[in-house]
């Protein structure tokens, strides 16, 4: 039986694993970039540029051993439209691959009026559903999966996500003093997997030994937390 304090590390070692991944893949880079908030943050991950058969295996495989290994009960997954779409397709053949078959569906953003018609494709909702999407900026996303779910008939039980930010929403324009994460698991009451979160880069950086340049990303990044982290979740 694998300790609590191994179970940690391992999970440690995958999202440090990961960040690395990131920054090597020139998805997750380091300068001054606006956020949907409004924010200048000084990172951006953007999940798009896992853009060819290795990157999307390679991230597959990250996600599928950070949901096993948390031991999250689901029966599909669900990719929401449009880059959860490919997202949920790799993530269903690598937790095959890892021995955990489950069916896998999406939506359209537009109904289709012809052939079998709706928003749906894939397999049936039913049973308990795992969102699989890249980060969660509001629950925006997370909410209108959720309704689309249930109007199925189906339970919207957990969320894996690639990056957990770890700073305040905004609502009506305002900050609140919760996380898009932490509304999920609060108030929506849902599971929610991450790869890796804000904290985990920070350690990335810290033991990277890149010099002068990494520890100003070091600096800028922990700065930014600091003014709008909600502390480690």
């Amino acid at each position: 039986m694998v300790s609590k304090s191994d179970q940690t590390a391992e999970q440690t070692r995958l999202a440090l694993d990961f960040v690395q991944f990131a920054v090597e893949s020139g998805v997750l880079r380091f300068g001054e970039f606006k956020t949907k908030a409004g924010r200048m943050s000084p990172y951006f991950f953007n999940a798009g540029l896992f853009d060819d058969g290795a990157k999307m295996g390679r991230l597959a495989e990250f996600y599928a051993k950070a949901i096993l290994a948390s031991g999250m009960e689901f029966d599909m997954v669900f990719g929401p439209a449009y880059k959860g779409i490919p997202l949920a397709a790799t993530v269903a053949v690598e937790l095959a691959r890892q021995g955990r078959n489950v069916p896998f569906a999406y939506n359209r953003k537009e109904a289709k009026d012809h052939g079998e018609g709706g928003t749906l494709v894939g397999a049936p909702l039913k049973g308990r559903v795992l969102i699989i999407d890249d980060v969660m900026s509001a629950g925006t996303a997370a909410r209108e999966s959720i309704a689309l779910i249930k109007a199925a008939g189906a339970t919207p039980h957990a969320i894996a996500i690639a990056l957990d930010r770890q700073e305040k929403a905004t609502e009506n324009g305002h900050d609140v003093d919760h996380s898009a994460v932490q509304y999920v698991r609060g108030e929506l009451g849902m599971q929610v997997c991450t790869i890796a979160k804000l904290a985990d880069l920070l350690q990335y950086l810290a033991a990277s030994g890149g010099g002068d340049e990494m520890k100003a990303h070091h600096e800028r990044v922990l700065a930014y937390r600091e003014r709008y982290g909600v502390g480690d979740h």
